[in-house]
């Protein structure tokens, strides 16, 4: 894909701090919009201050997930957004949003896939006492952490880590994966 044909056409999902939307910004990917549905999270403040549109679509305004999904599909879409990347995004997305960009949305996960998925990767790692995790990314499909693996970076597991000293590595390691596999797909 030219470069000219590259602007906007990222859409970024975000939930909370957005320390992964940071780093697709500080890398320069051309997103053209962020969407949370959480309003008042960190993240909303770094799209911003990076003069990015962003937009809240909370469950509550909507009378189901399913219509507030379709809702953010329709304004991603209509902000030319072709690749949806999910920094954070703390919800499963439902079936208009998954229909609407079938193939073409990519999610961040703490671990290795398909052994550790769910919401408490680091936490399910140390439980399992294994020597190495994992920062990956994967497409998004309508199972928990189900698709399939686009890229990952082993991490390993230090004698004495905690939740918050894995937590912070493997974020680090994602904060340079996830920038990597996006660009590459866009390319």
């Amino acid at each position: 894909m030219a470069a000219d044909r590259a602007a906007g056409l990222i859409g970024v999902l975000v939930s909370g701090e957005g320390s992964n939307l940071q780093a697709l910004i500080d890398e320069g990917l051309p997103i053209a919009a962020v969407a949370s549905n959480k309003p008042g999270v960190r993240a909303l403040e770094r799209a911003t201050a990076a003069g990015i549109p962003a937009e809240v679509f909370n469950s509550d305004g909507f009378p189901t997930r399913e219509e507030r999904d379709a809702a953010m599909a329709d304004w991603l879409a209509a902000r030319g957004v072709r690749l949806v990347v999910c920094a954070g995004y703390m919800h499963l997305l439902r079936a208009p949003f998954l229909e609407r960009f079938s193939g073409r949305i990519v999610n961040t996960h703490s671990a290795p896939l398909p052994d550790f998925p769910g919401a408490h990767p680091i936490e399910d790692v140390l439980a399992a006492g294994v020597k190495e995790t994992a920062a990956t990314v994967h497409y998004v499909d309508e199972g928990v952490d189900t698709g399939p693996v686009i890229a990952a970076v082993p991490v390993p597991v230090e004698e004495g880590d905690t939740v918050a000293s894995l937590r912070a590595r493997v974020q680090a390691a994602e904060h340079r994966l996830l920038p990597k596999a996006v660009r590459e797909l866009i390319a």
